[in-house]
């Protein structure tokens, strides 16, 4: 159901996002594995079309070094049929969606530069 494609190094999946207390409403997209994000991102205007509600704000170190505020909400968040609620910010509609460590370490997975491909995360418990 989901796949995954290497360009220009980067990892792309196909990822379903979902409203947690009702799965019914998702989208599907193509995201890209951001191993330097915290946080998984998704234009605001498609958290908010599967009913995903701002809970708060938090503010964030951009690229090009600003900092700017943005929302934060609850997303079921399914990559290679596994699946978490995971944090999401709620980017501006123009943005890339990016997935982020946090919800990659939740899945159990973790980015692989040398194959560009996502790999299981060894998991301790000590």
């Amino acid at each position: 159901m989901f796949h995954r494609e290497v360009r220009l190094g980067y990892i792309q999946l196909k990822v379903r996002i979902s409203n947690p207390l009702e799965k019914s409403r998702y989208v599907e997209l193509e995201m890209l594995a951001d191993t330097g994000a915290i946080y998984t991102g998704v234009p605001a205007s498609i958290l908010r079309s599967i009913g995903i509600i701002e809970s708060g704000k938090r503010k964030f170190k951009l690229a090009d070094g600003r900092f700017e505020e943005y929302p934060i909400g609850e997303a079921y968040i399914e990559v290679e049929g596994n699946g978490v609620t995971s944090l999401v910010v709620f980017l501006p509609d123009d943005a890339t969606p990016i997935l982020g460590v946090t919800t990659l370490e939740l899945l159990g997975l973790q980015a692989d530069p040398v194959t560009g491909k996502l790999k299981p995360l060894e998991l301790y418990l000590l």
